[in-house]
């Protein structure tokens, strides 16, 4: 078996193909007009080709089968994958990869409308941003729910890409590099935002660790891909992948957002330093006494 053999989809989708291959055609039309630098586009496609390997190949199977292997396909799908793609800051060479007269007819009317950027107000508070990122992990590991899950095929690609959606919104609005405005949240918040997800997935990696009794009997009902892996074993090295992994992601995101922080805050871009300069610089003119000429010149 070589490589070609596990790239090749164990179900072919071609819902994942066109997702993928859209953003993958935008950004290679635009990386070029936008300017992006070699390392932002190593980063970009080694998160969309992270998202392909975790959604599109024969591995599939194995997250279907075994639950430490679902988790890791969970870890890809939001974190991995999502971090590095919104670590590359793609938005400029992807709105640059769309024709300009779609822009202006299609794309710029559509974000423009009150439901789109009502919606965008909602999901990308910080507090609903925290909620939907560890709930979605939550939620889709409740036993009887995942049970439903693994065995719905429709169900499954739901959770699947409420994965991907969910993280590609947290982490693009964390790794934002830019001052706010023009971003969502100040850099401060960023660090506080993803600081606070990382607590909930250590509690529930350690929860899925410690409990004695399966959680997940699903794989063992439908058979599991490695027999020779017990099923608390595989429950176990599940729960540490949510535990370490997952929660080491949310630490990386975290000093990166403080990075941008100590950059922006450098180079004098924070809005609370613009103002206090702009006052003081008010401040010196009103208060600068007037020159007198010397009292011996007449």
């Amino acid at each position: 078996m070589n490589l070609l053999y596990w790239l090749d989809p164990w179900e072919f989708s071609p819902t994942v193909v066109i997702a993928l291959l859209v953003p993958a055609i935008l950004f290679v039309r635009g990386a070029h007009k936008a300017k992006v630098s070699i390392p932002r586009r190593i980063s970009f496609w080694f998160g969309l080709v992270a998202l392909y390997v975790a959604l599109h190949t024969r591995l599939d199977y194995f997250f279907e089968h075994e639950f430490f292997m679902h988790r890791a396909q969970h870890l890809v799908l939001h974190h991995l994958g999502p971090f590095f793609i919104a670590l590359s800051y793609p938005g400029a060479a992807l709105r640059a990869g769309i024709p300009f007269s779609w822009r202006q007819r299609f794309v710029r009317p559509a974000l423009e409308t009150p439901v789109v950027r009502k919606l965008l107000d909602v999901v990308m508070h910080p507090v609903v941003a925290v909620t939907l990122f560890v709930g979605l992990i939550y939620f889709w590991l409740m036993s009887p729910i995942h049970f439903v899950a693994m065995l719905d095929w429709r169900l499954y690609r739901v959770m699947n890409w409420s994965m991907v959606i969910d993280g590609l919104l947290f982490w693009w609005l964390v790794l934002d590099p830019r001052p706010a405005p023009p971003a969502r949240l100040s850099p401060g918040k960023r660090v506080l935002v993803v600081i606070a997800a990382i607590p909930p997935q250590i509690m529930l990696g350690a929860f899925i660790f410690f409990t004695p009794r399966e959680l997940y009997p699903i794989y063992s009902i439908c058979g599991r891909a490695f027999t020779w892996l017990s099923p608390m074993r595989d429950q176990q090295i599940g729960g540490l992948l949510l535990w370490i992994p997952g929660s080491m992601m949310s630490v990386i995101g975290a000093l990166l957002a403080l990075r941008h922080w100590m950059r922006l805050s450098a180079r004098g871009r924070l809005r609370g330093e613009r103002r206090a300069k702009a006052t003081q610089g008010v401040t010196q003119g009103v208060t600068q006494p007037a020159s007198v000429p010397a009292s011996g010149q007449r």
